[in-house]
């Protein structure tokens, strides 16, 4: 105990003389000429020396600023940024005690000229226009860091353990380099294989579509975008990544990326093939392509995503240039592969008002999916004022699946119902072609603007199947149902729309909008099906009602009106519109011909209230009312024989779903404190839905049709805090998540109504600890409690309990070698009781660098416990599924990975420049 007890004395004490070399500088930054407070202005202390940022603020509303520093023993310069002014510099001699300087004053760059350069030290944030920037420079990392590393820096941004990235609460759903996209928009290649020393700035701004861009509007997103812009001295070079593993059970990995750029030209080229459930392409530093370590290939039950074990092949190219003024051209190339097997069994447990109904099921799968996948951006500039975006898509995709699968259904009682076997075989090919055309016209007068957006999607798909299956009655003398049958089906979706939109300024704060849309959508299904002839020995009987023919066709005007009003503060946007629409459905089966077609009437509205405090802090609320019409395989009144044990049939007296949708969110980041909140909520109220609803007969067949419900809602709620702590080489964050649900739902179950009453919580607690660039410590847990409660229904409630765990921890110590840890345990107290609740997942990794760092030697271990499981359960209104499935379980990989990378005006040893180009 007297040691436990020195301990503490002995870390008060250390607590205590680190306070003390603590201390505060503050001041006001001010208008030279009209005394006005300057918000947002960057004020920071590097020093003399060699100009190194030593500690930064920006200013409050009031022009406020406050850093809480240590003593600085050197001489140091006082810097205070803001665009459109000159920057102040006061040099002191040493800090060694708190300060005020009082009010700083800043004067106007009156005397910058159009043609003349005015060279400026950047500071480490800055604020212009709705843009956030970051100098890249200002920040330190790791010599051999991603940009990933790079943002965990910036104050208000956060990368979670899962990726995820959000800056002062927003989410970033855009990643840009130079302004245009590296591959994928969500940024995964980029954030894991770019260098950091390679980049000048980080650009945050309000994610816009490509319409609000060209148009000039403002943003109606409450996501971000980031863009990244290369230093001009780096930008001729490549760098790239190549990895190559073998481990046990003759598990395998490889992956290739390689990146040039030459000023505007890029050119980037990635590779990979595996059969440990990657499918993806993911070059984590520490874990490669190994999915549940860092590569977020896990699902909420924390086991490996999807199905089965995968072995997945991928290629790609992807290029971006300015062939000549005003034209630039982008496009990429994907190739994948994917082969998944799957044995699966399931136990279903399906309660009706007459007693309830048991199935166990077990089913054999192999899946294997083809893609090829083209994607292309051209701009034309016409004039300074006049843009054209063509991007045309194309996607091939070819899908070859083989099953056998059984089951068996008794009741509550132990009585047989029925008994299936079946085995199956289907080939589906899809071809698409989808394009948008953008043409924007600003014109002289601020504000004015008009704009097309021409979209088509074109699709073809064609599906041959071999199905052969024996379902066994039990019940009321009625006959067995044998299949051995080909069938093909032939599918074409064209979809056609055209958004023209005039916007008219009526005062410099005030603009309406006007215009309409046009929608044309043409569907057709033809599917055949014939039975096996054993006289011929053929497939040349055909099976009436198994063979169907179905058109659906919506031809739509869409009248629209919009206002916005735009302030220094906030914006107010008010549209509307009406389409008028023509849906005319068709069938033709068993020799019977039906029409349905009808004319609608559908309003829409939406409203939106955007109020920002400061650049960091603001308000949102948007209400949306929509309406949609069911799907014409919804309304024909045509029969689905496909599955022997479920008929599906249409019910052509539906009518549109009706939707009321309300959203709040309130987000707030102080960058003095380095600490940030964020609330939100969200209503989803349904005036009429869209339901299924299924009847049983004695032999537990279902007869499946839709209907109608009304009153129906969802309401959501959740915030979440976080704080950043440095001090010296140590680096805090941490934060805290709570989201929770409610919602009231109805359903029919052999045409007994109920209600149901769902609550859901999930509060999460998450850290992270940084010592330098040796340690890197993040624990995070969360807790999920959902509760069920049910009316004019056999079952009272339901609920349950899942706790998750999480420990990510990565050693940069000693020296070249890397040491990263993956821990999760999870429990569900779903789980039936023939699996385990709880599991763990533990992965590991360790690496050790060559040839001055660009060689890694790794020894990896998945699953290092052996407990990876699949058995999952799904609790619905009307059933209880428990299901197991096949699963990747313990392997050890043994690889190398080697890192490349050149760039203009690179020298060994060299430090970044600490100067920049405004």
């Amino acid at each position: 105990m007297t040691k436990y007890f020195s301990f503490l004395l002995f870390f008060l004490f250390c607590f205590a003389a680190n306070a003390q070399n603590d201390i505060v500088l503050k001041g006001t930054v001010v208008d030279l000429n009209t005394q006005v407070p300057l918000e947002m202005a960057t004020v920071y202390f590097t020093t003399v020396k060699d100009s190194a940022v030593i500690e930064y603020a920006t200013t409050d509303k009031n022009g406020v600023f406050r850093i809480n520093t240590k003593k600085i023993n050197k001489p140091v310069f006082l810097k205070v940024n803001y665009m459109g002014y000159q920057t102040f510099v006061e040099e002191q001699k040493e800090l060694i005690e708190s300060k005020d300087f009082g009010k700083l004053y800043l004067a106007e760059n009156i005397n910058a000229l159009e043609n003349v350069i005015i060279k400026t030290e950047a500071p480490p944030v800055a604020v212009k226009k709705d843009t956030l920037e970051f100098n890249a420079s200002a920040f330190k990392v790791r010599p051999d860091a991603n940009v990933e590393n790079l943002l965990k820096q910036l104050p208000g941004v956060d990368v979670d353990n899962d990726g995820k990235v959000t800056v002062n609460g927003r989410e970033v759903t855009q990643f840009l380099v130079n302004g245009k996209a590296f591959f994928d928009k969500d940024g995964a290649l980029l954030l894991k294989n770019m260098p950091a020393d390679i980049i000048k700035k980080v650009q945050v701004s309000d994610f816009k579509t490509k319409k609000e861009e060209l148009a000039k509007q403002e943003s109606s997103s409450d996501n971000s975008s980031i863009n990244f812009t290369i230093d001009e001295k780096k930008n001729k070079g490549f760098f790239g990544k190549v990895l190559g593993g073998y481990g046990s059970d003759d598990r395998y990995e490889s992956s290739l990326i390689m990146n040039f750029f030459n000023n505007n030209q890029k050119i980037s080229v990635l590779a990979s093939s595996n059969n440990i459930n990657s499918t993806g392409f993911s070059m984590d530093d520490v874990f490669d392509n190994m999915g549940g370590g860092r590569n977020n290939n896990v699902n909420r039950d924390n086991t490996t995503s999807g199905k089965g074990i995968t072995q997945s092949n991928l290629a790609g190219i992807n290029y971006s240039d300015d062939w000549f003024k005003d034209f630039a051209a982008s496009g990429s190339y994907n190739f994948s592969n994917t082969i998944t097997n799957n044995d699966s069994k399931a136990n279903q447990l399906s309660f009706l008002p007459t007693g309830n109904i048991l199935t166990a099921s077990d089913s054999k799968t192999r899946n294997e999916n083809t893609g090829n996948k083209a994607n292309f951006e051209f701009e034309y500039k016409l004039d300074p004022k006049t843009r054209i975006v063509f991007t045309p898509k194309f996607n091939q995709t070819r899908v070859d699946s083989n099953s056998a699968s059984s089951s068996f259904s008794e009741d509550e009682n132990g009585q047989s119902l029925n008994e299936s076997t079946a085995a199956s075989r289907r080939e589906n090919t899809s071809t698409n072609f989808a394009n948008t055309l953008n043409f924007n016209k600003v014109f002289e007068k601020k504000n004015r603007n008009l704009s097309f957006v021409f979209d088509n999607n074109n699709t073809n798909a064609i599906t041959d199947a071999l199905n052969v299956s024996e379902t066994i009655f039990y019940q009321d003398n009625q006959p067995n149902d044998e299949r051995n049958q080909k069938s093909r089906n032939d599918n074409v979706n064209d979809t056609y729309s055209l958004d023209i939109e005039y916007t008219e300024p009526i005062t410099d704060s005030l603009r309406i909008r006007f215009g309409s849309d046009f929608d044309w959508k043409n569907e057709i299904k033809d599917q055949k099906t014939f039975d096996f002839d054993a006289t011929t020995q053929s497939y040349s009987s055909i099976n009436e009602s198994l063979t169907t023919y179905t058109t659906s066709k919506q031809n739509s005007v869409t009248p629209k009106v919009g206002i916005t009003l735009q302030k220094n503060k906030f914006t107010v946007n008010l549209d509307t519109k009406t389409s008028i629409v023509d849906y005319y459905n068709h069938a033709f089966y068993l020799g019977k011909a039906t029409d349905l077609n009808q004319k609608y009437v559908l309003p829409f509205a939406a409203a939106q209230f955007r109020y920002k405090f400061s650049r960091s802090k603001n308000l949102t609320f948007k209400y949306d009312y929509s309406n949609a019409l069911p799907a014409s395989s919804f309304l024909l009144p045509v029969a689905n024989l496909s599955n022997p044990l479920n008929t599906i049939i249409g019910n052509p007296n539906l009518t549109p779903i009706e939707k009321n949708t309300a959203n709040f969110s309130f987000r707030n980041f102080d960058f003095r404190t380095r600490s940030g909140y964020s609330v939100y909520a969200r209503g989803d109220y349904y005036t009429s839905d869209i339901y299924s609803t299924s009847f049983y007969d004695d032999n537990g067949k279902r007869t499946t049709t839709y209907i109608n419900l009304s009153d129906t809602y969802t309401f959501t709620v959740g915030g979440n805090w976080n704080q950043s702590i440095k001090k010296d080489a140590n680096t805090f964050r941490y934060g805290l998540q709570l989201n929770g649900t409610y919602n009231f739902d109805k359903g029919y179950t052999n045409a007994v109504l109920y209600n149901a009453k769902g609550t859901s919580v999930t509060p999460k607690v998450y850290l992270s600890y940084e010592y330098g660039e040796l340690l890197v410590v993040a624990p995070s847990y969360s807790l999920t409690y959902n509760e069920t409660k049910y009316e004019n229904y056999t079952r009272d409630a339901t609920s349950n309990v899942v706790h998750r765990i999480n420990l990510q921890t990565t050693s940069y110590w000693p020296d070249k070698l890397i040491f990263g840890n993956d821990f999760g345990y999870t429990y569900n107290s779903n789980i039936s009781g023939d699996f385990k609740k709880d599991f763990f997942l533990w992965n590991t990794s360790l690496s050790y660098g060559f040839l001055d760092k660009k060689l890694y030697a790794k020894v990896k271990v998945y699953d290092v416990l052996n407990q990876n499981q699949s058995a999952t359960r799904t609790i619905s209104a009307t059933s209880i599924r428990d299901e197991e499935n096949t699963v990747l379980k313990r392997y050890i990989m043994f690889s190398l990975a080697y890192k490349i990378g050149n760039f203009a005006g690179n020298e060994k040893g060299k430090k970044r420049g600490r100067e920049r180009e405004e």
